[in-house]
């Protein structure tokens, strides 16, 4: 089972899909709480050269203040990421399926807000 909403984004810039990334999130409710730049920290610590790879953590405050009402250890899997990066062909955009995150903690009220996140989440990546 993948337990990630994927797609490569054919011979594009990665810049230009990062800022394309942020602005979709942003359109469906989301803000980006957490930013990695994998890359950078690899070649800073590893002194290792890679592809670029960026971490977004994203949240719609809405949605998460739903799921802390219902489960307030729930922010351990808080904010959802979202990885861009560099492969052979182009970007790869991948977010967590909330859903499949969600499924430690039993609370069915939870998983349906997980559901929305999740639908919402695919909507920003197939519009990128």
């Amino acid at each position: 089972m993948d337990y990630t909403i994927n797609r490569l984004i054919v011979a594009a810039d990665f810049d230009a899909v990062d800022a394309r990334t942020r602005a979709e999130l942003t359109d469906k409710g989301f803000g980006i709480l957490t930013e990695i730049d994998v890359k950078a920290t690899m070649k800073k610590k590893l002194d290792v050269d890679m592809p670029a790879y960026r971490i977004l953590g994203a949240c719609n405050p809405k949605m998460a203040m739903e799921a802390i009402g219902m489960e307030p250890r729930v922010g351990a899997m808080l904010p959802c990421n979202v990885i861009l990066r560099e492969v052979e062909g182009g970007v790869e955009v991948s977010a967590i399926d909330p859903v499949a995150s969600m499924q430690a903690i039993n609370n069915p009220a939870l998983h349906a807000v997980a559901g929305q996140v999740r639908d919402l989440l695919a909507k920003v990546v197939a519009a990128i």
